[in-house]
């Protein structure tokens, strides 16, 4: 009985105590995590923001990017993917990723003009035949001089993404040859070449941001627009347009890449990680993007009632000769090498 009430006394007295002194492990800013919890601290998250749909052929890479990434570090590094512009416009995002703000992006060629002129090269229309020749200039002199006009903006290139050639649709009317272009609204990306583009077609350029087309044509603000067959499809585009011509008139190409400074924050683990992981996607979506838009091609015939028009080689022809004076202009405008290499093919 004595050891009882002494044993009941010394319970009391402990928890009296922990209770007016209570340990710093009870703190709430000091709590307990176990090695399990302690792991999640030490985590990696790259936020990889981009402006287009999921079931594009970008989209469609970071999401398979971020699952490469993310099974092969063991959750070491997470990969989170933001489409649809939620995060930042495709205006906004290179700022974004200086900021560091957002970790990796994907921004189409036209949006590192400012940057570098050369990125132009790719907004001239029909400066290549097709997807093949795209390829085999980014993994050629061209390509190298692109990623060292990135490097010298602190911007690390990891990789370039396909989405193939862009298309022109319009509400108005079928674009055959460059007459019928005449005072129609047309929205466009920031481009000089582009707008230019346009200007020579004798049409009404407007930038807006991506994320705001669909918005743009349902209020009739633009008559038309280019863009991808995946971005048309997947914006839904056709459903506000009546006309499209085939044209493979311009490449949508883009950039993937990262802020240096942070690139090289990265354990070096942690970047063979990531180059590893790029260099099998862009493998896999090069090998799959036109397939996706000639799919999807397929589906806008069958879920709506616009006319598709194909480009012949003598329209073709009369659209080249209204670009001469764009090929002129730019051509003295972009780095030499650029120029001689691109007509080597």
């Amino acid at each position: 009985m004595r050891i009882f009430i002494v044993t009941a006394l010394f319970v009391s007295a402990f928890f009296t105590y922990i209770l007016l002194f209570p340990p710093s492990f009870l703190h709430s800013e000091h709590v307990y995590r176990d090695d399990e919890q302690r792991g999640l601290d030490e985590q990696i998250v790259i936020n990889f923001s981009h402006v287009v749909a999921e079931n594009t052929p970008k989209g469609l890479a970071a999401q398979k990017f971020a699952k490469v990434v993310n099974e092969r570090s063991d959750g070491k590094v997470k990969v989170e993917v933001f489409s649809n512009s939620v995060l930042y416009s495709d205006t906004e995002e290179v700022d974004a990723l200086r900021r560091n703000d957002v970790q990796m992006i994907a921004p189409s060629f036209s949006k590192l003009a400012d940057l570098n002129e050369d990125w132009l090269l790719f907004d001239l229309p029909f400066m290549f035949k097709d997807e093949g020749e795209v390829e085999a200039a980014l993994n050629g002199q061209i390509g190298k001089s692109l990623q060292a006009s990135l490097k010298k903006e602190n911007l690390k290139g990891l990789a370039f993404w396909n989405n193939g050639f862009k298309q022109m649709t319009s509400s108005q009317k079928k674009l055959a040859v460059p007459d019928d272009f005449k005072g129609q609204r047309f929205r466009i990306m920031p481009s000089e070449v582009i707008k230019k583009q346009f200007d020579l077609l004798d049409a009404k350029p407007t930038i807006a941001p991506f994320n705001r087309v669909y918005e743009s044509l349902e209020k009739q603000e633009f008559d038309g627009q280019e863009n991808t067959i995946s971005n048309i499809y997947s914006k839904r585009l056709y459903m506000l347009q009546r006309y499209m011509t085939i044209s493979n008139h311009g490449y949508l190409g883009y950039a993937v890449m990262m802020d240096e400074s942070y690139w090289n924050s990265l354990p070096p683990d942690v970047q063979l990680l990531l180059s590893n992981a790029m260099e099998e996607t862009t493998a896999w979506m090069w090998e799959h993007s036109k397939g996706m838009n000639d799919q999807q091609l397929e589906k806008i015939k069958s879920e709506s009632s616009i006319q598709v028009h194909y480009l012949t080689e003598q329209e073709r022809d009369k659209w080249k000769q209204r670009f001469k004076p764009l090929y002129t202009e730019f051509q003295k405008r972009l780095t030499k090498d650029i120029v001689e290499e691109t007509y080597k093919k």
